[in-house]
């Protein structure tokens, strides 16, 4: 590439899912706490996250029209704090056109969970696919550290 390609942006490498994960969590953190919801990097604020989707899934709502990010955003906080409490990794795939949609977290088990995917369930079903269920039974596997699955 030559300097007017540099000079115009044609040449940066564009983030990869990894760096953006933990971004997208720090943003969703500040905007929840900007409207209102304390999410503190637990499984038990997968509680306010039901809160977020139960009030503001309305006309009008922040969960209204366009929501892909949104959505990104509370599965990446999802996943950051599962391997936060129970270790893991995540799993992204940057050639996947579906990346966003499909990152994931390998437990210290093996098992997978695909926050993001969660996250759209919720979305899409209700109350009925809470993130706070959903966590708490991830959570009862415990911390990393003990033996056992």
């Amino acid at each position: 590439m030559g300097l007017l390609d540099k000079l115009l942006g044609k040449n940066k490498a564009r983030p990869t899912l990894v760096q953006d994960i933990p971004k997208a969590a720090a943003w969703l953190t500040e905007a929840m706490a900007y409207s209102g919801y304390a999410l503190d990097g637990s499984v038990e604020s997968f509680r306010e996250l039901d809160r977020f989707f139960d009030e503001q899934q309305c006309p009008g709502g922040l969960l209204d029209g366009r929501v892909g990010n949104k959505l990104f955003a509370v599965g990446c906080y999802m996943g950051q704090a599962l391997i936060a409490q129970l270790g893991g990794v995540w799993l992204t795939d940057d050639e996947d056109p579906m990346g966003e949609m499909n990152i994931a977290v390998r437990l210290p088990d093996g098992s997978t969970v695909w926050p993001v995917q969660r996250a759209m369930k919720r979305f899409e079903n209700g109350a009925e696919d809470g993130l706070y269920i959903y966590g708490a039974v991830l959570s009862r596997r415990g911390p990393a550290n003990q033996s056992g699955g």
